[in-house]
Order: structure tokens, then C-alpha cells, then sequence
């Protein structure tokens, strides 16, 4: 069995349903004549380009059979967030655009299922769409790593996870809006580098803070993209953990300790990277998730766990399927 668990959608949203939100800054989706490819618009502007997966369930299916995908879990594109907007407005957006993800996923509902988003930039509205998305069939929240200058240890962000926590609401963290002056002009800089940093950031801010200490252990939380370079350089903070107070007075125990609390997706396309992946945060702790249908996501999906012999069967069922199964309570169908 094989669950993705890290894939986008975009509704095809007009540009004046965009502009009910904002004129000039909210996304919306600009089809191409042949109804095949088009482009993600953000008021006049284009974003990104993109193909009919993005937007069309029945694509979307034929491509999971392609790629030997049972279940699809889909997920805001990160420009939908409207984080930057005032906080009714986002609240108005965000339930419409959940509610437009359930009707992605009544094409198949046994194959497609949904992570809501939230305003999050104000809590009372974000807790309340999350528990009122999660009932309405939403399997949980996708949210940013970050809300404009705050990290995920702000007082603001720990209240919503600990909302999750209490209300069995499990959360897909995913990098936005990444760290950059402007060095990062080109080559997709801002992906490559400020994109794993962002994720890292995230990962660190909660341990570091001490904020782990203050949220129960039943949140369910993954980062995204195999956690940015938080593996790679777990050793470099525990090294610094040890040898500076500074980094110890608001984190009780080693960094590494805490890889427990959290889940990573698997999307690090290298065999040598989804090894030391596993060796940190435990086959337990890793779920497939491809970024599909993006040109920076895996593009067999699954293919780099099933394909790497160091792995045992079990293993790799977990990664590409029960660890999911039972993070987002999706049972045995």
C-alpha cells in the first residue's frame, strides 16, 4: 500500500473570486486555451506555471494509478495561505477554499483526502476553521512554517498547535514565503537553500524555545521535505547544546531527544539522504510525500524508499503507508 501524504491542489478559481480577497495580490488560476496547462496568478502577476493535475481530480487519479498511489492526501498550494490579509477576509477565503478541496476529493473519497488551511494570522478564527473543516471531513491542517516575522515558538502559534493537540487535529507544516535580501536572484535559489532553511527554522524554534515542553504530546505534527537540513545538521546542534548555555536555557534535554515529537515527509531524493533521514528521526517518524504535481517533487513516487535495500519490508510499508495510516487515522482500507 502506498500513501502520499504531501501533494497540492489549486482550485480553478476565477480571477474576480480572487478578488473578493484581495485585487492585486490574491492567487487564482489562468487556464490555457487547451485546458492542459495554465498558470497560478497572483492579482495581474504571473507566479508559477502549472499542468491539469493541479486542479483536476481525474487527472490527478490516473496519475496516482501511474504511480501506484492508493491514497492522496492534498494540500493548499502555500501562495493560497493569505496569511497577509485581514484576518475575517482570510477566514471567508480559507473556508471556501477547504470546502472547494472536499469537492477535489468527492471524485473518489477513499482515494483522496484533504488537509484544510487556516487564517492563522488570528487564532480564534484559525481554531475555529480547523475543528470546523476537521468535522466537515478534513483529515487535518496543512499550516506555514513561519507568520510573517514570528517562528512556530510564538505564544500565538504554540495556542493553535496546542488547539490541534487537544482536538486530534494532526498538521503538515510546509516552508513558505522563504528567508531572503534578495542574494538569492536566481537558479530557484530561494527553493534550494532558503526553502530546507525555512523547514529547519521551524523544526528548531519549537525544540530550542522549549515550547515542546508546553505542548501535549499527542500533537501530531510533520514537517515537510524531510524536515529542510534539520538531519544533517542535528549533529552541529547538539554539539552546540552541549557547549553553550545560551542554546540550553530554554531546552531542558538534547536536541536530538526531541525527534519523537514530530513526523518528516520522505521527499529528499537521494538515497543517502533518506538513510541518515531514518538513522535520525526513526522508520517510524517518516511518511511518503512526493510534492506532487510540482516540478521539484518526486517524480516516481515512492520510488526512492521501495528502491533502497537497506530498508526491510517493514520499514518501507511504514514509510510508504502505516506510518500515515495511523497519523492522519485513516484505518486499514
Amino acid at each position: 500500500m502506498k500513501i502520499d501524504m504531501h501533494a497540492h491542489f489549486l482550485p480553478p478559481i476565477a480571477q474576480q473570486e480572487a478578488a473578493r480577497l484581495d485585487r492585486d495580490q490574491a492567487p487564482w488560476l489562468a487556464i490555457d486555451a487547451s485546458g492542459e496547462t495554465g498558470q497560478i496568478m497572483k492579482g495581474s502577476q504571473p507566479f508559477r506555471p502549472v499542468y491539469r493535475a493541479l486542479w483536476d481530480p481525474a487527472l490527478r487519479l490516473e496519475e496516482m494509478d501511474r504511480h501506484g498511489l492508493d491514497i492522496q492526501i492534498i494540500s493548499a498550494t502555500p501562495i493560497m495561505f493569505g496569511y497577509e490579509f485581514p484576518g475575517d477576509k482570510a477566514a471567508e477565503w480559507a473556508a471556501r477554499m477547504n470546502d472547494l478541496a472536499l469537492e477535489h476529493c468527492a471524485a473518489d473519497t477513499k482515494r483522496l483526502k484533504a488537509l484544510a488551511q487556516v487564517p492563522l494570522q488570528n487564532l480564534d478564527l484559525a481554531c475555529a476553521e480547523a475543528s470546523r473543516a476537521r468535522a466537515a471531513g478534513h483529515v487535518g491542517v496543512q499550516i506555514g512554517n513561519h507568520l510573517g516575522p514570528r517562528d512556530m515558538d510564538d505564544e500565538h502559534l504554540v495556542a493553535f498547535l496546542i488547539h490541534c493537540a487537544n482536538n486530534d487535529i494532526p498538521i503538515l507544516a510546509h516552508p513558505w514565503d522563504m528567508m531572503t535580501d534578495g542574494r538569492m536572484k536566481k537558479w530557484m535559489l530561494p527553493w534550494l537553500v532558503a526553502m530546507p532553511a525555512e523547514t529547519q527554522l521551524g523544526i528548531l524554534s519549537l525544540i530550542l524555545s522549549g515550547a515542546f515542553e508546553r505542548i501535549p504530546e499527542s500533537l501530531k505534527l510533520c514537517f515537510a521535505h524531510g524536515g529542510g537540513s534539520f538531519a544533517f545538521l542535528l549533529g552541529r546542534v547538539d554539539n552546540a547544546w552541549q557547549c553553550r548555555d545560551i542554546v540550553r536555557q530554554d531546552c531542558p534535554h538534547p536536541p536530538s531527544s526531541y525527534t519523537n515529537r514530530f513526523y518528516t515527509d520522505s521527499a529528499v531524493f537521494d538515497a543517502g539522504a533518506l538513510r541518515l533521514l531514518v538513522e535520525v528521526m526513526g522508520a517510524d517518524h517518516v511518511m511518503l510525500g512526493s510534492d506532487y504535481p510540482f516540478p521539484l517533487g518526486e517524480q516516481s513516487i515512492g520510488k526512492l524508499v521501495m528502491e533502497n535495500d537497506w530498508l526491510d519490508d517493514t520499514q518501507k510499508q511504514r514509510i510508504c503507508a502505516g506510518n500515515a495510516q495511523q497519523f492522519f487515522g485513516l484505518g486499514t482500507a
